[in-house]
């Protein structure tokens, strides 16, 4: 994660410029190569179309086919005004809340359908209120979708209320996380087929907080183009083939909310939010085998290494000629398999991030199975300012439950050999409320509760 007041995402670039790095992703993190099925997935519809629906039972960009590039952005409440800066009651944040979230909802709703987004909130009439970098562009299936954070319900006098299931998450043994590109009070997730009507959204929406609520971090994402084939991620393996498919059964019961959830939340989700960083010249200089052991799927066609296509369900009993199994028992796959979420993610590429003192050392070499030593690509947290190459995938997993995601990633913490390539470097938690009515707005039946 990294736009925030003061984070590293102002050394990274601007928020129209983009790294465009040739790659996709759909997941890694707590799940980068789940398990099987007999067939491969129809890809969901609709791909082609230019407009994406705002309202309905769940707010898209969940269920919606995926796009090719994304904007994630944080914000926090303000607790003083700005003005006179008198700390604020939790009244007064409750309606700073309530006025940030009509508006955003309604540009959202604009924008998305391919309208001006309306007039901004107190701004001077010879302001504009648009920046017009998307001026003559379609919304190329833009969707914006809402999230809200643990601390955001205490914050505007709503713990009761707040999703059963949401609470920070914790920490894990390999997690090398940065504050500044953790946490956060509301998310707002902007996807699309163009990046100049994403970033349009985001400034937008940045524009309608000041005095409201501050950005506490943003990152930028893409996938590549791979049609019906399932997406690659920056290690060149397929990303995503386990996904449940949307509109059945088995998609319901891993995303939607469950009936004991407070009534308000009914058709909502929960978004687990990683940014992990690869180190990429220690992947790309390990041996093939060391790669597909690692993922436990073979790189060119996706198959699990035990044999069959890419939707063969693995066997983790067969065993090779020599006698071992065929997929490894600390390899990826076999930890992941049949964790019940939707992984939505999107590859990042910011390049290196400054030049201060010596080079690290070169530790672009073959790791061997097994190996958890890490190259010059991994966070240096010696002090040093070495230079650092930040690059990875922006994991997003929607489920019904973020203790499936910890129970997961703790396993994985363990034992996992992808640990030898990957550092989790922020993490954070939303509750997604469901979808927005035609008339109302995201949020509305919780803030009409008494």
């Amino acid at each position: 994660m990294s736009e925030k007041t003061g984070s590293p995402w102002s050394r990274r670039a601007a928020l129209t410029t983009f790294a465009a790095t040739a790659g996709t992703a759909a997941a890694l993190g707590g799940a980068l190569a789940a398990g099987g099925r007999d067939a491969a997935p129809a890809r969901p519809s609709g791909t082609q179309r230019r407009t994406e629906p705002y309202h309905g039972a769940h707010q898209a960009g969940i269920a919606t086919p995926q796009q090719r590039y994304a904007i994630f952005a944080a914000f926090d409440l303000e607790t003083t005004d700005p003005r006179e800066d008198n700390r604020l009651t939790t009244e007064q944040v409750a309606a700073n809340f309530q006025r940030l979230i009509q508006g955003w909802s309604a540009a959202a709703e604009r924008l998305t359908q391919g309208r001006p987004p309306g007039p901004m909130p107190f701004a001077r009439p010879e302001v504009p209120a648009d920046s017009g970098i998307a001026d003559g562009l379609e919304p190329a299936r833009l969707t914006v979708t809402f999230g809200l954070g643990p601390s955001l319900f205490e914050r505007i006098g709503r713990k009761r209320d707040r999703p059963r299931l949401l609470s920070p998450l914790p920490s894990f043994g390999e997690d090398r996380l940065e504050p500044a590109w953790s946490g956060g009070e509301m998310l707002v997730q902007i996807c699309g087929e163009d990046l100049q009507t994403v970033s349009r959204a985001f400034r937008t929406l940045r524009s309608r907080a000041p005095g409201v609520a501050r950005l506490r971090w943003s990152q930028q994402g893409f996938l590549g183009m791979f049609g019906d084939s399932t997406p690659r991620n920056l290690f060149g393996h397929k990303d995503g083939t386990a996904n449940p498919r949307p509109g059945t059964a088995q998609f319901d019961d891993a995303v939607w909310s469950t009936a004991d959830e407070p009534a308000w939340f009914s058709g909502g989700t929960y978004l687990v939010f990683r940014k992990i960083r690869m180190d990429l010249p220690k992947w790309d200089t390990s041996t093939t085998r060391t790669q597909d052991q690692t993922i436990g799927r073979r790189r060119d066609n996706g198959a699990p290494l035990s044999g069959g296509h890419e939707f063969s369900t693995p066997d983790l009993r067969k065993a090779g000629p020599d006698g071992g199994l065929l997929i490894p028992t600390d390899s990826h796959l076999a930890l992941v398999r049949d964790v019940p979420m939707l992984r939505r993610s999107y590859n990042y590429d910011y390049g290196f991030q400054g030049l201060n003192g010596p080079a690290p050392a070169d530790h672009h070499h073959d790791a061997g199975d097994g190996a958890h030593d890490h190259g010059e690509d991994m966070p240096d947290h010696s002090g040093s300012g070495h230079s650092r190459y930040d690059s990875g995938v922006l994991f997003c997993a929607y489920l019904r439950d973020p203790a499936e995601f910890v129970r997961l990633q703790r396993k994985l913490d363990k034992s996992d050999r992808l640990n030898a390539f990957i550092r989790h470097t922020g993490s954070a938690v939303f509750a997604i409320p469901p979808g927005v009515r035609p008339g109302s707005h995201v949020a509305a039946a919780l803030l009409t509760l008494r």
